[in-house]
């Protein structure tokens, strides 16, 4: 078995492999100087790799490589918006990628910022709007302004494909909230109901905002499909399909932490285990392990209860948080999670969070990791 980490970063992309998850060597940098949002490797042919690259000369397209990143092309048409279309949009850069199922090879989602989403049937040569999201009369009214949302611009991501049908689609939006297509993609349902909105007036028991959340990462289980987690701006949540509710399950968080932050990882394995990031939401957002203590918190009963893992973590003064695509986890026997944080480190746990320890440091601010197996 080979294990190959996909590191993203603001300055380039790098691969670090190990045979064991004991020794790793770090290889690259690929695109250095441009700025890597994300990076993943087509599961369904293991040698497909597409990279969401912005260069702040050439601005934004994607990479592709078919052969394991030893080469790699532009694609010929990225994912971008027609020129000249009535509200002016024009994409800044992808922010997120998705292989579709495995009946669909070849088929991939782009999210981008401004929001929109983008289909590729050619394993991301070429891309193509999916017109039924991106000009839905209601798209504006969902999303809000075209370039103002979260720091630097509204973002689609966490696009998620049924594995059992690819015609049923989620995908999440800062700001905006969850939404959920059963044909493909033609027409879109919001899925909001349960969900805070803090930063709003409050609404009578019972009633809910269906639209205008800030969801920061939505994550299908792969055992599970009908269970969805949610890290979003205003708390941990889960939900069983069909039901219409998400339970806010981060109430079961200690209070002096909290359950605000960006990324979430599932069990490959076990629905009830979900592992979480949490960072400083107070009043100014300053986007930080809570005192300057990193930890991850994980659950094994669908967030009934949350245990606090911090063992090898730094135990003060780090002041870096993990972004919502930079957290990751392998299918080994003994889970292991990988943390990329914006400090350039990469931190690893063989005993599904047990203990930590750093793999490398000094990289540039982090974007996203994901793992590789082979």
């Amino acid at each position: 078995m080979t294990f190959t980490l996909l590191i993203a970063t603001r300055k380039g992309a790098w691969f670090a492999k190990s045979a064991d998850r004991k020794r790793w060597t770090l290889h690259g940098p690929h695109f250095l100087g441009h700025q890597v949002h994300h990076l993943l490797r087509d599961p369904r042919d293991g040698k497909t790799l597409l990279a969401a690259v912005r260069s702040g000369h050439l601005g934004p397209t994607l990479m592709r490589s078919a052969n394991g990143g030893k080469t790699w092309q532009e694609s010929k048409k990225p994912p971008a918006f027609a020129a000249g279309e009535a509200r002016g949009r024009v994409v800044d850069h992808t922010f997120w990628l998705t292989p579709s199922n495995a009946q669909e090879p070849g088929v991939w989602y782009a999210g981008t910022t401004p929001h929109g989403l983008f289909r590729s049937e050619d394993a991301g040569v070429t891309w193509q709007a999916v017109s039924g999201y991106n000009d839905h009369p209601q798209q504006k009214t969902w999303a809000g302004d075209d370039k103002q949302g979260t720091p630097d611009g509204p973002k689609l991501h966490s696009i998620l494909v049924d594995p059992r049908d690819g015609n049923h689609l989620w995908l999440a939006m800062s700001g905006g909230g969850v939404f959920e297509s059963r044909d493909r993609g033609q027409t879109w349902t919001p899925c909001n109901k349960g969900v805070d909105m803090d930063f709003m007036p409050k609404l009578p028991e019972g009633e809910f905002y269906e639209f205008g959340h800030d969801p920061h990462c939505v994550v299908m289980h792969p055992a599970k499909p009908d269970r969805l987690w949610q890290q979003n701006h205003c708390g941990i949540y889960v939900i069983d399909r069909p039901e219409q509710v998400w339970r806010r399950v981060g109430r079961n968080m200690p209070k002096k932490i909290g359950d605000i932050g960006f990324p979430m990882v599932v069990h490959p394995r076990d629905p009830d285990a979900c592992w979480v990031f949490p960072m400083d939401g107070g009043s100014v957002w300053p986007r930080v392990s809570i005192g300057g203590k990193p930890a991850v918190y994980g659950t094994r009963d669908c967030g009934a209860s949350w245990q606090r893992f911090d063992k090898g973590l730094p135990s003060a003064q780090a002041w870096w948080t993990v972004k919502r695509q930079a957290m990751c986890s392998d299918g080994a026997a003994h889970v292991g999670l990988y943390l990329g944080n914006t400090g350039g480190e990469v931190w690893a746990s063989r005993d599904e969070g047990r203990s930590f320890r750093c793999l490398f440091r000094h990289l540039p601010h982090i974007f996203s990791l994901s793992m590789a197996e082979s």
